[in-house]
């Protein structure tokens, strides 16, 4: 399935740049909002939600879970 953001590239790994790609589709949405384009205020407002929820709230990459997974105490291996 097609990803609008692939949270599995190294490029968001770090927190600020996507603190800062969800910062930019806020102020973006502000301007539109401010100039009067209302269609353009609500596509960046939608953009930005997208972000914020695949950025920064449901970030979850899958090296962070396979780094975990090799990290386990070797106690912990039933077999």
């Amino acid at each position: 399935m097609f990803k609008f953001i692939d949270v599995d590239h190294p490029f968001y790994r770090p927190l600020w740049r996507r603190l800062l790609i969800v910062l930019f589709c806020v102020a973006w949405t502000a301007v539109e909002f401010y100039n009067g384009a209302t269609t353009w205020g609500f596509i960046f407002l939608a953009v930005g939600a997208y972000a914020a929820c695949s950025l920064l709230i449901f970030f979850n990459p899958k090296d962070k879970i396979e780094a975990a997974a090799e990290n386990k105490p070797a106690g912990d291996d039933p077999a």
